[in-house]
């Protein structure tokens, strides 16, 4: 999972940055199931990737784009119905 916080105002840049950048770099990778982008209030971007394998690591929006660090966390899936 890979959470950003945009810059002031600047939300829908940094979704478009994830669709333009983030996603098309690691479309085709091993092992990648699944993508699902969602935005938030605050003008954040959340990211939840799927995969059966070691995921790759999201790359740094540009410089300038967000508002604090990007977050990063790894789940393993303990249950699904």
């Amino acid at each position: 999972m890979w959470e950003a916080r945009a810059a002031e105002g600047r939300g829908a840049e940094l979704a478009a940055w994830v669709r333009g950048t983030a996603l098309p770099a690691l479309r085709g990778s091993a092992g990648l199931v699944r993508t699902e982008l969602f935005g938030a209030p605050g003008d954040r971007v959340l990211l939840i990737t799927w995969w059966t394998g070691e995921p790759v690591p999201v790359a740094e929006p540009p410089a300038g784009l967000t508002g604090r660090p990007v977050h990063r966390w790894s789940f393993v899936s303990e249950h699904v119905e």
